[in-house]
């Protein structure tokens, strides 16, 4: 691909780094972003800036927050006593839009996988381990996609958790095995909450 200008080229390949994107769509989003008003453009990237530079970890459940507690773990209407394991923001987004649990959370910012170079000590496993010791949580509800590394990385936490005290469930799988948790529907992700089961009987299967 030949650029006529190194400022382009420069563009082109950023956008191209994104998931998803190659160098043509990244091509055609920068030409798009260059027959926008100035104004416009520099406004996504004044957003841009201020997300990279201001945006923070809520420091009770690590979700992406403005402040030092999200909105979630703030409330007083949230029961800290159940805690939802997710993997990111996008699955807490999508049982939030469920408006079925009425618990907290607890994002581990990924999950186990080995071919990537994800180890335990890359999440957020040993501040969750911590809380259950200090004995403020009664149930722990694994909510990671049904995937090998999601079930893989639900069985490491429940060894850590096992003789602690903490009940540990797991949703239902009206989730179909292998489904990322976000896509699924809102009414199938609310009644998979609702009838989550014993995490045991999940080793059965």
């Amino acid at each position: 691909m030949n650029f006529s200008s190194k400022l382009l080229e420069n563009a082109v390949n950023e956008v191209s780094q994104l998931p998803g994107i190659g160098r043509r769509t990244a091509l055609r989003l920068v030409l798009h972003l260059l027959r926008r008003p100035n104004e416009q453009t520099h406004q996504l990237a004044s957003a841009l800036n201020e997300m990279v530079d201001s945006i923070k970890n809520c420091k009770k459940c690590h979700n992406i927050s403005d402040v030092e507690l999200c909105e979630i773990c703030a409330s007083n209407n949230r029961n800290e006593e159940i805690v939802c394991v997710v993997e990111d923001i996008r699955d807490v987004m999508a049982i939030e839009s469920t408006a079925q649990f009425k618990g907290v959370y607890h994002v581990l910012g990924g999950k186990i996988s080995p071919m990537e170079g994800v180890g335990p000590q890359n999440l957020t496993i040993e501040s969750l381990v911590g809380k259950a010791k200090s004995g403020s949580i009664k149930e722990v509800i694994f909510a990671l996609s049904s995937t090998m590394e999601g079930d893989t990385t639900n069985f490491y936490i429940y060894r850590q958790l096992e003789g602690l005290g903490v009940t540990m469930s797991t949703i239902a799988r009206g989730i179909s095995v292998g489904d990322e948790l976000e896509y699924a529907d809102e009414v199938t992700l609310g009644r998979s909450i609702i009838n989550r089961i014993p995490f045991e009987n999940s080793l059965q299967n």
